[in-house]
């Protein structure tokens, strides 16, 4: 199954875990703890964990065309809450 993973440097990562599982609950049904969650997009999935450093991205679909588009969309996302910070995703396909 087609995957990747990022992690976006941010003190603030808590905080883009809790806006991005907000924004996508309203759309798509999101799984969420303190420090993680699961959200489940039409293409495919996505895993996210957050600490006091970082947030880690991990995504995955059954076509490479599917798993592009919940990258579009988690790293759109990620970007334009994170404009403050000028927050960058870069994709590195494969398993963490």
């Amino acid at each position: 199954m087609p995957s990747s993973h990022a992690t976006v440097r941010t003190e603030k990562a808590q905080r883009y875990l809790a806006q991005l599982c907000k924004h996508f609950a309203h759309k798509v049904p999101v799984d969420r703890d303190q420090s993680s969650a699961h959200v489940r997009f039409d293409p495919g999935d996505c895993r996210m964990e957050a600490d006091a450093t970082s947030l880690r991205i991990h995504c995955e679909a059954d076509q490479e065309q599917k798993l592009q588009i919940v990258q579009y969309i988690v790293e759109d996302h990620v970007v334009r809450f994170g404009w403050r910070e000028k927050l960058a995703v870069e994709w590195i396909s494969g398993d963490a």
